[in-house]
């Protein structure tokens, strides 16, 4: 591989993190148990959970270890559902941004589909900006039981008003929940200031290995567990704790956070200069924000294009063949490409929205990295054109032999 450029899937794990690791895996005890190896335990739990509150501006009672991202936005959004509708029988709709990770979308969807719950998609403008008159007509309604807005888009690398958005829904009386698994050691990331009410984060995003994560929760945020056990995590999230995967994560945000204004500076140069090479790339165009200088913030670690004329497969096998990896906005369910609901929810057309290419930098990232995608972009952009070409020629001469009639905008 020359050149990793898919850290927004996730990123190595720091040297220091893994030696802390490594370090509890060779300590014994349960967190929960009373004897002395047990107590010893859930005090290196408690040092991780205070580490890791200090690190994004919260007070150690808040942070709930989960493992991982998906979990915790589970737990948010099921959680405080329940929690809300058992409360007030009334609030039996849950918003969401059109644009959110599927682990957000999936959990309101299973709501919707089995306990009733009415699933609203706030808009997004073509920039990937939340539409200001969706999120007004959404938390004026009487029945919203929370909401739920990432903090930055895992693909676009487009950022949300958060602050904005929280105050305007606590003058609602609508709890927040912000997904902020791209944005924490990106931009700064402060729950108190920010004003929502939880917020989701992950490990390995940031230099922790996989299976590591957090819910910040308000204590006044009422959650209804979706998991029973011991209790554990404020009564909301059981199971035993793993004092290597706390130790882990808390020390990781630490040091994202610590350098993070300086490490937004240097990545964003880096992206800068991909993009102002790629954008001289006959086809290629740059997604969302950078259209909108000034009005749209985004990530300084991502880099998202599209290719006209192009198939997000063929992109990221022509481009893994000659050595650099990326990923695509576009999702394979069942084996069947499906345009990325992202860059549908912008406006882009099904082609376009299928053609997605991202790029995404981290701490290892170099301007080396950088010069052997550009390297091989046009190349492969243009071999990608080819096979896309050559499918819908296929496909047309198929469907001028077949004995059922195909409408020519279908192909």
């Amino acid at each position: 591989m020359s050149a990793y450029l898919d850290h927004a899937a996730t990123t190595p794990v720091r040297p220091e993190v893994a030696e802390v690791y490594r370090q509890e895996l060779s300590r014994l005890g349960n967190p929960s148990a009373l004897h002395t190896a047990g107590r010893a335990a859930r005090a290196r739990v408690e040092e991780a959970r205070e580490q890791l509150a200090a690190a994004v501006d919260a007070d150690p009672a808040e942070v709930l270890f989960t493992s991982g991202g998906t979990e915790a936005d589970n737990l948010a959004v099921k959680g405080a559902y329940w929690a809300r509708r058992a409360a007030d029988p009334a609030r039996t709709a849950v918003a969401v941004s059109a644009i959110e990770h599927h682990a957000v979308l999936e959990a309101a969807s299973w709501l919707g589909e089995h306990e009733g719950a009415e699933v609203l998609e706030l808009p997004v403008a073509p920039s990937g900006a939340l539409d200001p008159a969706g999120v007004e007509t959404a938390f004026d309604r009487g029945d919203l039981a929370l909401a739920s807005i990432m903090w930055a888009n895992n693909e676009t690398g487009v950022i949300q008003p958060i602050a904005e958005l929280a105050a305007r829904a606590r003058h609602a009386g609508v709890p927040l929940h912000s997904d902020a698994v791209q944005a924490i050691g990106k931009v700064p990331v402060r729950f108190h200031a920010s004003g929502v009410d939880a917020l989701s984060l992950t490990g390995h995003k940031v230099g922790a290995p996989v299976g590591t994560g957090a819910l910040i929760a308000r204590r006044d945020f009422a959650m209804t567990p979706v998991e029973h056990g011991g209790g554990q995590e404020r009564g909301v999230r059981s199971g035993t704790l793993s004092v290597a995967e706390a130790s882990a994560l808390a020390l990781a945000v630490e040091l994202a956070v610590a350098v993070q204004e300086a490490e937004a500076q240097r990545l964003a140069a880096l992206r800068d200069r991909l993009l102002g090479a790629a954008a001289t790339i006959e086809g290629v165009a740059v997604t969302g924000p950078v259209e909108n200088r000034g009005i749209t913030e985004w990530l300084p670690s991502h880099a998202h294009l599209t290719v006209a004329g192009a198939d997000a497969d063929a992109l990221l096998a022509g481009l893994d063949m000659a050595g650099v990896a990326a990923s695509s906005g576009a999702a394979c369910q069942s084996g069947v490409q499906q345009p990325s609901h992202v860059l549908t929810a912008m406006g882009y057309r099904g082609e376009q929205a299928r053609a997605a290419v991202r790029f995404s930098l981290g701490h290892t990232s170099t301007e080396d990295d950088v010069d052997a995608a550009l390297a091989v972009l046009e190349q492969v952009a243009g071999a990608a054109r080819r096979v896309f070409d050559a499918g819908r020629g296929s496909a047309r001469r198929a469907a001028a032999t077949s004995r059922t009639p195909v409408h020519p905008g279908s192909l």
